[in-house]
């Protein structure tokens, strides 16, 4: 016995039945399977009126999974590639900028247990949180404050 193809709708709720998707993704990935132009669209709307598909969600998943480990500048890009609108986008990252250094330090202490005994190792310590979306500025504190604790102390985040 042979199963019918599933229809958009059912494409569609498997992809989100996974993970949190955006409009624009669910429309970029279910494209080659639309048949008859228009269906997807009507597919996608009647998903968005039923809640299945929220852009809210999607900035708060990404978030929520990317923040710990990420930079404002990463998760910015990331939220653009899924296509969330830039207001959307504007609000995540500002709520981020506050908790950057806290956030770029813990990422630097997982990876690193000291600083850089030479140049070229902080390069590499920096390009290595500059790679993860954390700013040049906000890296320079974090080397800086790891290279001389007593100049500048790292803050007690713990508090």
């Amino acid at each position: 016995m042979a199963f019918a193809a599933p229809s958009l709708k059912g494409r569609a709720l498997r992809l989100l039945s996974q993970r949190e998707h955006s409009r624009a993704e669910l429309a970029r990935k279910l494209a080659k399977y639309e048949e008859v132009p228009g269906t997807l669209a009507l597919a996608l709307d009647e998903l968005e009126a039923k809640d299945f598909i929220s852009e809210a969600r999607v900035v708060q998943s990404v978030v929520h999974q990317r923040a710990p480990r990420m930079g404002a500048m990463r998760v910015r890009q990331e939220l653009q590639k899924k296509g969330i609108a830039p207001e959307a986008i504007g609000e995540a990252v500002a709520g981020l900028k506050d908790t950057e250094l806290a956030r770029a330090l813990d990422v630097w202490r997982r990876r690193f247990d000291a600083p850089g005994a030479d140049q070229k190792a902080r390069a590499r310590q920096a390009r290595f949180l500059m790679a993860r979306g954390f700013s040049g500025a906000v890296v320079a504190k974090v080397l800086r404050g790891a290279a001389d604790p007593e100049t500048e102390p790292a803050p007690d985040f713990d508090a």
